[in-house]
């Protein structure tokens, strides 16, 4: 079963937006599950260190 998803609304820096939105481009993902995978894999890092 997929995890719920929630809406939330964030203020981010116009620059790194941008440095998101061609990441994610050229990774062939839309914007939310590329932000969603960068956070996932910074969760992960943290609890292990």
């Amino acid at each position: 079963m997929k995890p719920l998803k929630e809406k939330i609304s964030i203020t981010i820096d116009a620059d790194l937006l941008n440095e998101l939105k061609e990441e994610a481009e050229k990774d062939e993902r839309s914007l939310s599950q590329f932000i969603n995978l960068i956070l996932r894999k910074y969760i992960k890092e943290i609890k292990v260190t």
